[in-house]
């Protein structure tokens, strides 16, 4: 599924214009990035939690010559899903 696909679910549950679903799916996208930015975490229950998470530099290999090179450490984003997601699948 892609976003249009995504907007179009959208629309039909919640019985909405494809337009006012794209508007609530990029407004979640846009407050869960901001939110993560600041350090905070979006919890949805009985789906799961998007939180920030701090990756440490480390060394790699350059994988057409096979050198070693310097990752630098990192903030990620990740997505614990919840009891219920995990029962579910």
């Amino acid at each position: 599924m892609n976003k249009s696909d995504l907007i179009g679910a959208i629309a039909a549950d919640a019985d909405v214009s494809k337009a006012v679903a794209a508007r609530m799916l990029d407004s979640f996208v846009e407050r869960t990035k901001r939110l993560l930015r600041r350090g905070g975490s979006v919890s949805i229950t009985n789906f799961g939690t998007f939180e920030l998470a701090k990756r440490a530099a480390r060394t790699g290999r350059n994988p057409g010559t096979g050198d070693p090179i310097k990752i630098k450490a990192k903030r990620v984003a990740k997505f614990r899903p919840s009891k219920n997601l995990n029962e579910t699948l």
